[in-house]
């Protein structure tokens, strides 16, 4: 009686732990594809998940960090959902490859055209976006979620430092260091990969041409020898038969 008791307290326990966890932890939220390193572009996917049993998201509307404007921003094509962008002019101008950006994106709206999200799936909205700035450490993403029975959830409060996780959060992009080519690291990192392999080829080349006169040499030297051998056996032979046709003549002779 007294185990059954306690099991069924464990039960209780673990049923409101995760009871409190799921709501946590399905919210919107960002992701980089690979990493999104300060200065440079990268692509991020927006997760969201349907936390209704009796409803769908029909619409998602990502707000872009105003005191961290990006000077582009390109949503990919998610079947079923038309995009709309709004752009808001810049207190300060961006330079951009030598080319002043007077205005960025402020906000990009999903709306569910012949598709939506529903319970128990969730639903990924990519977008490219750079230049990421140099001089934050992270860039939060105020996202606002709706339902098809006009619910409305607006992910939008700021996580703290070392504070606990807020009840509706806004999806935080972390960034990583910065890159030498600003553009995540790989070109740079490639194109010097394409040198030493090229090197590496032509040593390989080199190496394949030496090695071939080698045994060239090798087999020519070998043939030499071969053909001197063949001739000193060829006229020991002949010595040999002329000794024996001089000394058979004697014999007839005598």
């Amino acid at each position: 009686m007294k185990l059954s008791r306690i099991a069924l307290a464990g039960g209780v326990a673990a049923s409101t732990v995760l009871l409190i966890a799921g709501p946590a932890a399905a919210h919107v939220s960002v992701q980089p594809v690979g990493e999104a390193a300060k200065g440079g572009y990268a692509t991020l996917n927006f997760k969201v998940p349907n936390e209704r049993d009796q409803a769908s998201t029909v619409k998602l509307e990502v707000n872009f960090p105003a005191d961290h404007p990006l000077s582009s921003v390109t949503p990919q094509a998610v079947p079923g959902w038309d995009i709309k962008i709004d752009k808001s002019k810049l207190d300060k101008p961006l330079e951009v490859h030598g080319k002043k950006i007077t205005e960025a994106v402020s906000k990009v709206t999903w709306t569910a055209d012949d598709s939506e999200i529903a319970p128990g799936y969730f639903q990924q909205f990519p977008v490219s976006v750079g230049a990421l700035p140099e001089d934050a450490d992270q860039l939060v993403f105020k996202a606002i979620q709706t339902y098809d029975n006009k619910e409305v959830v607006r992910w939008i409060e700021e996580p703290t430092e070392g504070g606990e996780e807020p009840d509706s959060p806004a999806p935080v992009l972390k960034l990583s260091a910065a890159a030498d080519d600003h553009h995540g690291g790989g070109a740079a990192d490639d194109a010097k990969k394409a040198d030493a392999k090229e090197g590496d080829d032509h040593k390989g080349a080199d190496t394949a041409a030496s090695t071939k006169e080698t045994h060239a040499a090798a087999s020519s030297s070998s043939s030499d020898t071969t053909a001197r051998t063949l001739g000193i056996i060829g006229i020991v032979i002949g010595v040999a038969g002329v000794a024996f046709g001089v000394l058979a003549g004697r014999r007839r002779s005598a």
